[in-house]
This record gives C-alpha cells, structure tokens and sequence, in this order.
C-alpha cells in the first residue's frame, strides 16, 4: 500500500493504469485507434457520400479510441474515471450499432468498426470495452 502511494506520488499524484493487463488494453486500444482513424479518414475523404451514416460513426469509434487510449496513459483518478465513461459508451455503441446493422442492414451499405458486435475486427470492439471496464474497476479497487 505504501508502495503504490509512493510510485503515485513519483508520478505527480496519479495512479499508474499501464500496468498489467492494463499495458496490454493500451496497446490493444492504441491498435484500433490506427485501425479506426485510418480508415474513418480514407473513408469520409474518398467515399461519404456512399455511406455517410457508417462512416461518420467510423469516425465516432476513432475518437473514442484516441481518447480512451490517451487517458489510459495519462492515468489518475481523473483519467481512470473518464475512460471508465468512455468504456460504456463505447460498449453501449458497439451494442446498439451492432444491433442495427443486424435488424437493418440496408442502412449501412458499408461495415463500420462496430458493425455486427465488431464482426470485421474479430470481436474486439465488444470485447474491449467489457476488458476496459473490469481492469478500470479492478484498477480503483487496488489503490483505494
């Protein structure tokens, strides 16, 4: 306990969230947040107009990513509790984009990366933000 406290001043008073499992949640959200900008930028610059719904909300995840991947590294208290945000709206994105890609697929002409629960990412945009939420609980409860 005193360990932590002393590594948390060290560290201007934040608590440490790349440790762990939590090094390799930013190194998973670091990779979708290339995967994701890279193809939200291709697709608004060359194709909107095909499918402006799905790739605006290409872009959404992309910003979402970024962010989580940023206050993952900054960590605190502050930044473990908005990335904890960020994870359920997240996850509450991929659920409901995945949802309606299935029920109406005609409204998507094209995937975006959270079609089908994240189908064309072999699942990690589900399961990343359920990982993010438990090593963000898990992270509060170990320093508290």
């Amino acid at each position: 306990m005193a360990e932590t406290r002393e590594r948390a001043a060290a560290d201007g008073g934040r608590t440490r969230l790349v440790k762990g499992p939590g090094m390799l949640l930013v190194w998973l959200y670091g990779v979708m947040s290339v995967g994701a900008v890279s193809r939200s930028v291709y697709q608004v610059s060359t194709e909107f107009d095909r499918a402006p719904l799905a790739y605006a909300l290409s872009a959404v995840a992309a910003v979402v990513y970024v962010f989580i991947t940023y206050t993952l590294v900054r960590g605190g208290e502050a930044a473990r509790r908005a990335a904890l945000v960020c994870c359920a709206a997240e996850l509450a994105g991929v659920l409901i984009v995945g949802t309606w890609t299935l029920v109406e697929p005609s409204a998507f002409p094209d995937a975006t990366v959270w079609s089908d629960f994240g189908y064309g990412y072999v699942f990690i945009p589900v399961l990343l933000p359920l990982t993010g939420i438990w090593w963000l609980r898990r992270s509060r409860t170990a320093t508290a």
